[in-house]
């Protein structure tokens, strides 16, 4: 048995996750710890307000959610009542028997797997400590549960395909199968709570790895002079399409304050996946004297590596980003190294390769290829212009810099100008 705690600011984006995942029949809730009633009478609202009545015991704590996984190999042939005893003994073990807690079964992996969701706000109102738990009291409860239930040992076997964890656990974006606002939580939210990157730019190249685009607006408009940030989904070519969402409107107000606050601690934690990286695109580099760029990019692929070119408005291709989905690291090119902006990874290829990165192209590329998508469910009101949904403007406003406009002046009208009007 692999576990992972998590911890989080948004007890209510956690509960989304998981509901979420219920609705989309890829889980079910199979336990519900100290909530006074059956399964089946639990709502939402029931199940937020359970653990926000702890929460509001202490609001000036702001990390207050916890996301607990338990993994099982593939050769653990467990019945429910025996994931049930395993999740209260594991929740026993690590001081959380007595939190309300749900234990949701999930079935979007090929492994067996538990999420369980509670809050480390007792019933007096103080925050329980959880500083280094997964590597003291989690680990030993897992070697204990691991005996008790004859499960197959993790010790040694971690990295073998059995307990494999998924890279990420988000599912690209296809317009009109899931509702536009629960698809962009779903990706937004596992993004945010995953991946180390250290710019917007970097963040944008994960967010469209699955169909998503995080977007500032243009440097003269009062979106970007408000530090706004508006999340939409795009198809195929980047164009975006259905309503766009402002930050605040999502789980866990991804804002750009917020997005920002991860890049200083994502820049030293990514310093430990560095090499990593390098070494396999090296590995691919190395294997040929010239390779296509679909080539360069589909090894990259099997190595769990995403590549995304950056071209300004002539064409011409000036950046590379990497995407790291085993480490879920963004790095751009520049930081790797010399030999891996984008100029030198150009050289790497075929001449009519090279020859493409310098024509006309659209300014971004990257490199998914997507289902076609499904009609939209959504309403016509819902195709409103990115900053009328953000700010209220009329159409007039919507495109306008910031300061007044200049007042055309008007010219004398002639008498042949009447008559030619008549």
């Amino acid at each position: 048995m692999v576990t992972k705690i998590i911890s989080g600011q948004s007890i209510r984006g956690l509960l989304l996750y998981n509901e979420n995942k219920v609705a989309d029949k890829e889980a079910k809730l199979i336990m519900a710890s100290r909530f006074g009633t059956e399964l089946e009478r639990l709502d939402f609202d029931a199940k937020l307000a359970r653990f926000e009545h702890l929460t509001f015991l202490k609001p000036n704590v702001k990390t207050n959610a916890i996301h607990i996984m338990l993994n099982f190999d593939r050769d653990d042939k467990l019945t429910l009542p025996v994931y049930q005893q395993i999740a209260i003994s594991y929740m026993d073990k690590i001081g959380f028997g007595e939190q309300p807690f749900l234990v949701y079964q999930h079935q979007d992996t090929n492994h067996p797997h538990l999420h369980i969701v509670t809050t480390n706000i007792n019933s007096d109102g103080e925050r329980m400590d959880i500083h280094g738990i997964g590597r003291t009291v989690s680990e030993t409860a897992r070697k204990e549960l691991e005996i008790e239930y004859g499960l197959i040992k993790a010790e040694g076997r971690q990295k073998s395909e059995a307990f494999a964890i998924p890279p990420i656990d988000i599912e690209k974006v296809i317009y009109g199968k899931t509702p536009t606002k629960r698809a962009i939580n779903n990706v937004v939210s596992a993004i945010m709570r995953s991946y180390k990157f250290t710019s917007v730019a970097e963040y944008n190249a994960i967010l469209k790895q699955f169909n998503i685009t995080a977007d500032r607006g243009k440097q003269e408009t009062v979106m970007f002079e408000k530090r706004g940030l508006v999340y939409s989904i795009i198809d195929q070519n980047g164009k975006r399409i259905g309503i766009p969402f402002k930050a605040s409107q999502l789980t866990g107000r991804p804002t750009l304050d917020k997005v920002e606050k991860k890049f200083e601690r994502s820049r030293e934690i990514r310093k430990t996946y560095r090499d990593s990286i390098k070494e396999r695109i090296d590995k691919v580099l190395n294997s040929y004297q010239s390779i296509s760029r679909n080539t360069f990019i589909s090894e990259l692929h099997k190595r769990q590596i995403a590549v995304v070119f950056r071209n300004n408005e002539q064409g011409y291709t000036y950046g590379a980003t990497f995407i790291d989905h085993r480490t879920k690291c963004a790095f751009n090119g520049s930081d790797l190294g010399k030999s891996y902006r984008a100029k030198e990874l150009i050289g790497h290829f075929s001449e009519t390769d090279r020859l493409k990165s310098y024509l006309k192209q659209p300014a971004q590329t990257t490199f998914i290829r997507q289902p076609n998508a499904e009609k939209s469910f959504l309403e016509p009101n819902e195709q409103k212009g990115l900053l009328d949904i953000v700010l209220g403007k009329t159409d007039h406003d919507l495109a306008a810099p910031m300061g007044r406009p200049k007042k055309r002046r008007k010219g004398k009208k002639t008498t042949q100008d009447i008559q030619q009007r008549l």
